[in-house]
């Protein structure tokens, strides 16, 4: 069992401290998830592992300014493959001829055993023994190397992450950046390395692809380190993360879900220990002043060493520092703003072609006010496309889509642009707002842009900052609609929560698209998946939506499904009004008046009828408890 450690790394990058001790080893099989905020080094541990960066150390390898520290022991021999962010150029290349560089050895192998087999035509006796030897072991090799299994690697690869004979020969070039990191994603997958690194790698992929990815990394035999913000993919794939926190790293045993517990339970630790700690220090602090204290009153020498004793054991005692529970993040809030009308997204007998393909046939959708409704499809099925006929930046060939009365929109893009990149933060944020300078950067404040970091020029930005900014804007307008595309793919986990605390606070309709399952199964109280060109919806979060795939239940087709925990009308920390109550029973009761209709189908199964009917009776129930709060606020 070959392992992997990084002991006392320190690294620089010019002249700024980046990485300051780290430490951590990794056994062959392990699954590792690297966490922390953005800009926090995760990326860079990457980067030394894989030998794109390296370890300029002083020769006298002692401290010095601008030297980099530390040992990174690989196994002899180990293969590695990094999937970054960014991904590089191939200029001139296909994406095959991309996929086929993983095959290089063993095409070269190839090459070699035709050669011998050219020769052995030829040869007798002693020259065709040692060719034919040779030929042995160079076969062994190529079989070693899978030189058997290219095609059926490739093809598995390919069907994985959705690559169609069309897409294959495309250039690789005139591929999107997400386009681009899948490819190199398949590339390093078909190389199959000792050890595997991949930085972001859920970002640009589908569901489908994602939980494919997650049933190959969970059988792969060599290691895996993942830097992610994918909470769900962390928890399903990893055995342990590391934390990388103030330049340096804490490992903990476990996936995310079980690093959050401990560390928790670490941090209240520390803080009891801390609070110990300083009891200890005040009754040393004082009793070296009541010592010289009474050393002076006395003209005691012995007082006077007593208290110097005290005070040295003061000095070289190691502080426990006083855990932060609270990191300096987002303070999110969305202001409070006029309903919109019950009926907020409406699209009916929708149908919409790019040329010969399809995307929406006769699609109908009804999203209702108050609802968190996430939108999910393979990529390419159409869901970006149904958000620009919504917000009327294409028009569909046929049917009708539009927004309900009095909706305010509040749409947060998957690529973010501002109209003028040139300007700095805060210009930006005051162009289409009448507001104060100084009010203007204390409200930014909100949003991360400390200090000289207002200046800065929004062609500067990296994506997460991006998202900050556009996020300041959209907070600071009157809305009742919130509409999200991939909202959390530029975010660090910290900033993700903190969205996803003020996403729970927000009193209007949120309809967003996301692959983050997380995200989903904590906002969603209802998803619609995009199948076979039309809105198909299911019950409650993702994790319900899994369930009910798996047991092949039916669903029943355009119902408006409830979770327990959005309820909102019910929810006492929501305070609700006498309107809301009445547009509940009002969903409520169209809701039971849809269920009837659908049980009433002729050849409906066994299995989806009792489903209706057990719905149906949780809604009746729902309703009686709804009716019950609304005549006592109005008795």
């Amino acid at each position: 069992m070959f392992e992997l450690s990084l002991n006392g790394v320190k690294k620089y990058m010019d002249a700024n401290l980046i990485l300051k001790n780290i430490s951590f080893q990794v056994y062959e099989g392990e699954k590792v998830g690297i966490v922390g905020a953005n800009g926090s080094g995760k990326s860079t541990i990457l980067k030394l592992i894989a030998g794109i960066l390296k370890l300029h150390c002083h020769p006298g390898n002692t401290s010095t300014l601008g030297y980099d520290e530390g040992i990174i022991s690989i196994p002899r021999g180990a293969t590695r493959a990094y999937l970054e962010q960014i991904p590089q150029d191939y200029a001139g290349y296909r994406v095959i001829d991309i996929l086929n560089i993983a095959f290089t050895e063993v095409r070269s192998i190839e090459t070699e055993l035709r050669g011998l087999e050219s020769k052995m035509k030829t040869l007798e006796g002693v020259a065709l023994e040692k060719v034919l030897k040779q030929y042995s072991e160079l076969t062994q090799v190529f079989e070693v190397k899978g030189g058997y299994e290219i095609e059926e690697k490739l093809s598995r690869v390919c069907k994985r992450l959705n690559f169609s004979e069309s897409f294959l020969t495309k250039d690789f070039q005139l591929l999107s950046g997400g386009e681009k990191t899948t490819v190199g994603l398949g590339k390093i997958l078909i190389e199959n390395p000792d050890i595997l690194l991949l930085d972001e790698p859920t970002n640009h992929l589908d569901m489908d692809s994602i939980e494919w990815l997650e049933d190959y990394l969970k059988s792969y035999k060599g290691i895996v380190i993942i830097v992610s913000h994918d909470r769900y993919f962390l928890d399903n794939v990893v055995s342990k993360i590391i934390e990388i926190e103030d330049m340096e790293c804490e490992t903990y045993k476990g996936n995310y879900s079980a690093f959050v517990k401990e560390k928790e339970e670490r941090m209240l630790l520390q803080f009891e220990d801390f609070r110990e700690q300083q009891k200890q220090i005040k009754a040393m602090e004082k009793s070296v002043r009541e010592l010289r204290d009474w050393a002076q009153r006395s003209d005691n020498s012995k007082f006077f060493k007593r208290a110097a004793s005290i005070q040295k054991k003061l000095e070289k005692m190691e502080r426990i520092e006083k855990p932060m529970f609270e990191r300096r993040n987002m303070r999110l809030s969305f202001k409070e703003t006029e309903r919109s009308g019950n009926e907020t997204i409406k699209a009916n007998e929708l149908s919409k072609n790019y040329d010969e393909k399809v995307i929406l046939k006769d699609a109908d959708l009804l999203v209702y006010y108050g609802e968190r409704a996430a939108l999910i499809g393979a990529n390419g099925s159409g869901k970006t496309t149904f958000l620009k006929m919504l917000l009327g930046e294409e028009q569909p060939d046929s049917g009708v889509v539009k927004l309900g009365a009095n909706v305010e929109v509040g749409y947060l893009p998957q690529n973010i642009t501002f109209k003028n990149e040139e300007l700095t933060v805060v210009e930006c944020f005051r162009e289409d707002f009448f507001i104060m300078e100084g009010k203007a950067r204390e409200y930014l404040s909100k949003f991360m842009f400390y200090g000289s970091s207002v200046f800065k020029k929004v062609k500067h930005l990296s994506g997460g900052e991006r998202i900050r900014l556009k996020l300041s804007q959209l907070l600071y307008e009157d809305v009742n609609l919130l509409i999200l595309d991939e909202p959390t793919n530029h975010l660090d986990i910290n900033s993700i929560e903190t969205f996803e605390a003020a996403l729970e606070e927000f009193q209007g309709t949120i309809f967003f698209i996301s692959h983050d399952r997380y995200l989903i199964n904590k906002i969603s109280d209802r998803l619609i998946s995009l199948e076979n060109m039309k809105f198909v919806n299911h019950a409650g979060n993702y994790d319900d939506y899994k369930a009910a795939k798996a047991s092949s239940v039916v669903e029943a087709p355009i119902l408006q499904q409830k979770s327990e925990k959005v309820i909102r009308v019910v929810d006492k920390k929501r305070q609700p009004d006498g309107a809301k109550l009445e547009l509940r029973m009002e969903i409520l009761e169209n809701e039971i008046k849809e269920l009837d209709l659908a049980m009433a189908v002729s050849g409906i199964e066994y299995e989806a009828l009792n489903q209706l009917y057990f719905r149906k009776e949780e809604l009746a129930k729902e309703l009686n408890e709804v009716m019950e709060i609304w005549l006592e606020m109005n008795n």
